[in-house]
């Protein structure tokens, strides 16, 4: 006798989707604020052409199962038959006793009826799923109605074993946390600006004085959330809460803790879980600054090969981001050491016990600004693949924080998240935004007055932007993007 008999394992199945009986998705689960990787996942999943597994990878609390839902509630929407879409999350136990055909099998004899009607099938978690990878090629390759949508958290794994069985079988769709554009939204802020298409922060040069000034104001009321969700605004659920101490409670146990203990050791048996945490807490500690793999060796007591052992599954589960210097105008990297950043500011913030007096130590924010910068930039950008990195001369007294390398050319950011934010011209931004493939050069500030077009004649303007407008703005772009208004360049 089977440990699951059938029945116990359709009664899980109806509980998980409500839809079959109701018609629609619960108000709790359908949330109204569609993300802006909502459009991204409607265009893969509904292509009327190209068929595509859209595989959604991205790291705990960021709102896989939610984009989830909003797309089963769109679909009924449509009028697409309830009875025609199966949801399952791998992280209930019983679930596991089963494979995913015999599932989908007991789907189709019990629920959906025989037919040629698409089927629309959605797998959350699935890194925990028996044998996903083999089923989910033949799942796709068997039959040409299966539209699926997957989640997972543990990125390595994924990685390692859908090589194979995803090529030219799946898209994926990297969940960052939240912009600040679409906090605002989500947050639901009455004064949100209404701005024409088409404003690209890399493109204010192009505005008249009038034009820009007018611009920041609309923007200006924005400012006051800005701090709020360097805080905790980068994952949805806890954006909402106004308890900041238990958000951050939430945070190291869900996303940092089950992580780096449940996950990694579970799926790729590392050791020594204190080691992996040690690695990550200094990161935190470092956001932003350049890694010497041999001295975090000699500290942690390990191998370097450890060492970028533990960086390289950090990367890929979604905590952090790592930047290597890059090539600008013909000048050769040096030794090539690179940058960490943590994912969100907000998880960093959480995992060093960090309150709201931060916000007034100028060196905290500087790191916490540069931090945020490098997440939005790294999450507009990913879709055409660019190199991200930063810049960094002889003597090591000249930097640009972060440089995007396009087809057409770069674009450089400078983050200056303090009160003096003056440049001269012999500074490195100064003379890299002279550079003919250069798209164009940014210098972030902190202050809403601080703003404008810098009185350098270089062949791409140098434009002084504050953080938050910036933030705004590229979130702004993204969406429009995103919807098919613009491109990202």
């Amino acid at each position: 006798m089977p440990f699951l008999s059938e029945e116990q394992a359709l009664k899980v199945m109806m509980n998980f989707n409500p839809w079959w009986t109701t018609g629609t998705v619960l108000k709790e689960m359908n949330k109204p604020v569609r993300r802006v990787a909502f459009y991204e996942i409607k265009r893969v999943l509904m292509h009327p052409k190209v068929r595509r597994i859209v595989f959604l990878s991205g790291a705990r609390r960021v709102g896989k199962t939610t984009l989830m839902y909003q797309m089963i509630g769109d679909l009924l929407s449509q009028g697409f038959p309830a009875r025609r879409i199966l949801y399952l999350s791998y992280d209930h136990p019983l679930l596991k006793f089963f494979d995913m055909g015999k599932l989908v099998e007991l789907f189709m004899h019990n629920v959906c009826g025989n037919g040629d009607d698409v089927l629309y099938l959605f797998f959350d978690e699935i890194q925990y799923a028996r044998d996903w990878d083999k089923w989910l090629k033949v799942l796709y390759d068997g039959n040409f109605r299966y539209r699926i949508m997957v989640t997972g958290s543990a990125a390595p794994v994924l990685a390692a074993r859908g090589i194979e069985s995803g090529v030219g079988r799946w898209v994926t769709v990297k969940i960052p946390t939240l912009s600040f554009y679409e906090y605002i939204e989500l947050i639901g802020v009455p004064e949100r600006p209404s701005l024409r298409r088409g404003i690209k922060p890399t493109r204010l040069h192009y505005l008249s004085k009038s034009e820009l000034s007018e611009l920041m104001f609309i923007l200006s009321g924005l400012q006051k959330h800005f701090h709020r969700y360097l805080l905790v605004g980068g994952f949805p659920e806890l954006a909402l809460s106004d308890d900041t101490a238990f958000a951050q409670r939430v945070l190291r146990e869900d996303v940092a803790d089950k992580v780096l203990k449940r996950d990694l050791t579970a799926l790729f048996g590392t050791r020594n879980v204190n080691d992996l945490e040690k690695i990550f807490l200094y990161l935190c500690l470092h956001s932003g600054g350049i890694i010497v793999q041999e001295s975090l060796a000699k500290e942690m007591q390990v191998s370097r090969q450890t060492v970028a052992h533990y960086l390289s599954l950090l990367e890929q589960s979604n905590l952090i981001y790592i930047s290597n210097p890059v090539e600008v105008g013909g000048k050769k990297v040096l030794k090539r050491k690179p940058k960490v950043y943590v994912a969100d500011a907000a998880l960093r913030n959480a995992v060093l016990l960090l309150d709201e007096s931060v916000l007034s130590d100028p060196n905290e924010m500087g790191v916490i600004v540069e931090t945020a910068v490098f997440k939005h930039v790294a999450a507009f950008y990913y879709p055409v693949l660019p190199t991200i990195g930063y810049f960094r001369g002889k003597g090591g007294n000249k930097e640009v924080d972060i440089v995007v390398s396009l087809p057409k050319g770069k674009i450089l950011l400078e983050v200056k998240y303090k009160e003096e934010t003056s440049l001269k011209k012999n500074d490195v931004l100064v003379e890299l935004a002279d550079l003919p493939d250069t798209l164009g050069a940014l210098l972030i500030t902190k202050n809403a007055d601080d703003y404008g077009v810098l009185p350098f004649k270089t062949a791409t303007p140098v434009i002084k932007i504050p953080a938050f407008a910036f933030l705004y703005l590229l979130g702004h772009a993204e969406k429009e993007s995103k919807q098919g208004v613009s491109s990202l360049q």
